[in-house]
């Protein structure tokens, strides 16, 4: 699996100092950018930041961030994870990204979505009620802008376009688009039907669980007369020099974080019993080098994914922490799944 890919994906979590206090939003965005220049200096495929608006996480526009990143390393790809196309406007994504694109040499990538969170519909003014009909139409003219060509479109989410040229245009001629999906089949659909590469959010339970989702997609494609790419997948996890160690830093973290998202959405507290059996068994890559790489290595050929994205923050692990997490992936682990997987 010579073409496989590796990246690092991140919503910019407010991450602890090391004396054990929150560090500012403002700080936690530099974080972020020094981590992305260490996986550039690694080796790491991708970094891709996320959207959100909520306290915990620092990173509410991913390009801005990539641009930064842009201009501090040279050879990683900068991608968002996802960017919320659904509160957005199509044009400016397009045109945002592009800007990335060029600052970057053509290091650029969007991976649309329609959002885990609901926090940017009445921040910027949309109506949960229209969810759907707002990715539907918004991606339906994301495609017609990727052509780089004057656009006519009409919708019932914007104002239509007649003719309209959109600018900065990249140099290749395409951005590198793709769409996240976490378990949809109609989203799977979708993304067949416009001949994106689909990115599967496997964030728990036994990755081969999405099997079926990647037959669909590919059968899909196939019927519509598209592309099916290599499918790529991003689930959370942790790397320290031990097991122990990195589900200690991992684990209060992310209690804090998964019990708070929990209770607006009515789960129980998460119990360590959990933790641990989705550690084990599930979709939480936390360990030493050896176990991380080795169980990637199993979800990767069980699925036949052509790349994998480690979502290496998940609430407040300490900076330095986070740091040796960053190295250690790209380092240690990315080499020894690739050996596994070769031999």
């Amino acid at each position: 699996m010579s073409d496989l890919e590796f990246g690092l994906d991140t919503f910019g979590d407010v991450p602890e100092d090391d004396a054990g206090e929150p560090v500012s939003h403002a700080a936690a965005i530099r974080q972020v950018v020094r981590e992305a220049v260490l996986a550039d200096d690694l080796g790491v495929d991708v970094i891709a930041l996320g959207e959100h608006h909520r306290p915990e996480y620092s990173v509410s526009t991913p390009e801005t961030v990539l641009a930064g990143i842009a201009t501090r390393t040279s050879r990683i790809r900068l991608a968002s994870g996802v960017t919320v196309l659904s509160s957005d406007d199509p044009v400016r994504v397009f045109q945002r990204f592009a800007t990335v694109d060029a600052l970057s040499n053509g290091r650029a990538e969007v991976i649309l979505g329609r959002g885990s969170f609901t926090e940017s519909f009445p921040l910027f003014g949309y109506d949960l009620r229209d969810y759907d009909k707002l990715f539907e139409e918004k991606i339906e003219l994301f495609a017609k802008l990727l052509e780089e060509r004057p656009v006519t479109w009409s919708g019932s989410v914007r104002a239509p376009l007649a003719n309209a040229d959109v600018f900065p245009k990249t140099e290749s001629g395409r951005l590198n688009t793709w769409v996240g999906v976490g378990g949809s089949p109609q989203s799977v659909v979708r993304t067949a039907h416009y001949g994106f590469p689909l990115m599967l959010a496997i964030i728990g339970g036994d990755p081969e669980r999405f099997a079926p989702y990647i037959d669909l997609y590919r059968r899909a494609a196939e019927q519509f007369g598209t592309t099916a790419h290599p499918v790529g997948m991003h689930s959370p996890g942790f790397i320290a020099d031990t097991d122990e160690q990195a589900k200690e830093l991992f684990w209060p973290h992310y209690r804090v974080m998964r019990d708070r998202i929990g209770k607006l959405r009515g789960w129980p507290p998460i119990r360590r019993e959990e933790f641990d059996s989705e550690v084990a068994h599930g979709s939480l890559y936390i360990g030493s080098p050896q176990t991380v790489a080795h169980r990637m290595a199993h979800a990767i050929r069980s699925l036949g994914v052509g790349r994998f994205d480690l979502i290496y923050t998940a609430g407040a692990q300490p900076v330095s922490a986070r740091m040796r997490a960053v190295e250690l992936y790209g380092s240690k682990v990315i080499p020894m799944v690739r050996d596994i997987l070769a031999g």
